[in-house]
């Protein structure tokens, strides 16, 4: 299978709405309704997929700009439709960006080439799905040498 292709395998476990699932690099998790600490529903791995995706763009970014990042997170929320199909219809991106000395331009750029160049789970959801985002500098003093 090329690179351009992805697969995945879901086996339902015999009860429920539970579902075990393996896509094609190997990596298991598990599928539940209602979700759980056992298993995540669909949906809320899109919103993971989608701060997933941007946020390995963004630190990709940061790094290749020579930004003292000593910490980061995507925190997301994802708000759905109240009928059915319950479709995302905004997600929120925040953006926490720990280190010393951060330049504000540097992260609005890595996340404006995530969000309009390299994420293709954002970009496939951006036509159907509001997406805001921002960020925070968390200031954090060097580690002495």
């Amino acid at each position: 299978m090329s690179e351009n292709t992805k697969s995945a395998n879901l086996v339902w476990e015999g009860q429920g709405l539970a579902f075990r699932a393996m896509g094609g690099s190997g990596y298991q998790l598990r599928f539940d309704n209602p979700p759980g600490p056992e298993g995540a529903s669909p949906m809320e791995l899109v919103a993971l997929a989608a701060g997933g995706c941007t946020a390995s763009d963004v630190i990709s970014i940061l790094q290749k700009k020579q930004q003292a990042v000593t910490g980061f997170e995507v925190n997301v929320i994802a708000l759905r439709a109240t009928e059915h199909p319950k479709v995302f219809t905004e997600i929120d991106l925040e953006y926490v960006v720990m280190g010393h000395q951060i330049d504000p331009k540097a992260v609005e750029r890595a996340i404006e080439l995530s969000l309009t160049k390299y994420c293709s789970v954002n970009k496939m959801l951006e036509n159907t799905v509001k997406i805001n985002h921002r960020y925070r500098i968390v200031e954090v003093e060097p580690v002495a040498a």
